[in-house]
């Protein structure tokens, strides 16, 4: 069996990913003081079956991280079918290249921002592709499932809500909005993030802090019209 096809059919059909949080909230604080460690015991097990056992762990790996890919590939395509190429793709070159790794080096991998920087690589050589910037629409709907007690007018409200903030997170810098987007959206710790996008923690830090700040600029210029 290949390792494509090995690849694939661990993940053959990649679940959206879970809906953004409410960015009102993710405004009122950065969670600076609640870091918790990056590399928590489950990431570490899995990193040791994998070195162990890769063809039989690599199924577990895709079910456990397959959200996270496919929602970078989709806020960067803006394009179901493409998104799930996409992951397709990183999770076939995580393949590869865990196959490629000396055990030892397997299981010292902090998996979440190694798929994560995987996925954004393969994304931007897609971007690098193409004549011309994707599409920043059609959006994602910002909530994927409301309360089934909420009324119809309240989830309508939320979800007309959440698509602004989805819509103010496009339009920033691709170094800030992917920042910010796996600091909040995805839940990356700084550490993690640092990694996933192969800079310094407190660049990452500022990428995030900046961000923000121009979200919520955006949000109170809106609010005075």
């Amino acid at each position: 069996m290949t390792t494509a096809t090995t690849a694939a059919q661990a993940a053959p059909n990649l679940a959206p990913a879970h809906a953004v949080r409410d960015a009102q909230t993710e405004l009122d604080g950065d969670r600076d003081g609640v870091e918790d460690d990056p590399v928590g015991a489950p990431e570490r097990a899995l990193a040791r079956r994998l070195a162990d056992d890769l063809d039989g762990a690599f199924e577990t790996l895709v079910l456990e991280h397959q959200d996270l890919l496919y929602a970078i590939a989709l806020r960067s395509t803006r394009d179901a079918a493409a998104a799930e190429d996409l992951a397709q793709d990183a999770f076939v070159r995580a393949y590869r290249a865990l196959a490629g790794y000396p055990p030892e080096r397997i299981r010292s991998l902090r998996l979440r921002p190694w798929l994560a920087r995987i996925t954004i690589n393969v994304c931007h050589n897609r971007a690098r592709g193409q004549s011309s910037r994707p599409a920043e629409a059609p959006l994602e709907a910002a909530s994927a499932a409301v309360s089934q007690l909420e009324a119809p007018e309240g989830a309508l409200l939320r979800q007309e809500a959440d698509r602004a903030w989805e819509v103010r997170l496009a339009a920033l810098p691709r170094h800030y909005r992917l920042a910010v987007e796996l600091r909040h959206v995805q839940g990356l710790s700084y550490a993690e993030l640092a990694e996933a996008l192969d800079r310094p923690i407190n660049t990452v830090k500022v990428h995030v802090h900046r961000g923000l700040a121009l979200l919520r600029a955006a949000y109170e210029q809106e609010s005075r019209r």
